[in-house]
């Protein structure tokens, strides 16, 4: 007897762990906004402690985009349907360049936090992001069940 197992694509995978580095900066910015003493892991690491009012608008914004972000990668992996196929697979290649560029900036901050966690994290997160633009994935979770 065959122990049935989900099918899943390596785009598909990639799109998961994707969309759940962005839900882990999403947080982020979110407890930013909310006050937390996190200044110098963000925004160029110039804030200690509690980011300012203004940053905090910032931090608002970033959490959105970064929700947004998710739902890109996880729409190019099949899991909205076929409609914004192609907005999908441009807002993908799209994410994968602002992240380079971010891992970029972060490597280059005078903030630790900044060089040594949030450029290599940024930088995975590329690399998966480009996985999943790269990637052939037939969309609906209904393809499967023919398998």
């Amino acid at each position: 007897m065959q122990i049935p197992r989900a099918h899943t694509t390596s785009p598909e995978r990639a799109a998961i762990i994707a969309a759940t580095g962005f839900g882990v900066v999403a947080t982020f910015q979110l407890l930013l906004a909310l006050g937390a003493p996190w200044g110098r892991a963000a925004l160029g690491g110039a804030n200690e402690g509690t980011l300012p009012p203004e940053l905090r608008v910032v931090s608002s914004v970033s959490m959105v985009i970064f929700i947004t972000a998710a739902f890109v990668v996880l729409g190019r992996a099949g899991h909205w349907g076929e409609r914004f196929a192609g907005a999908f697979r441009v807002g993908t290649w799209a994410l994968v360049g602002i992240l380079a560029l971010g891992a970029v900036m972060n490597a280059a901050s005078s903030s630790p936090w900044e060089r040594f966690g949030w450029a290599p994290f940024t930088l995975l997160l590329a690399m998966a992001t480009a996985v999943v633009a790269r990637g052939h994935i037939e969309p609906n979770a209904e393809r499967r069940s023919a398998d």
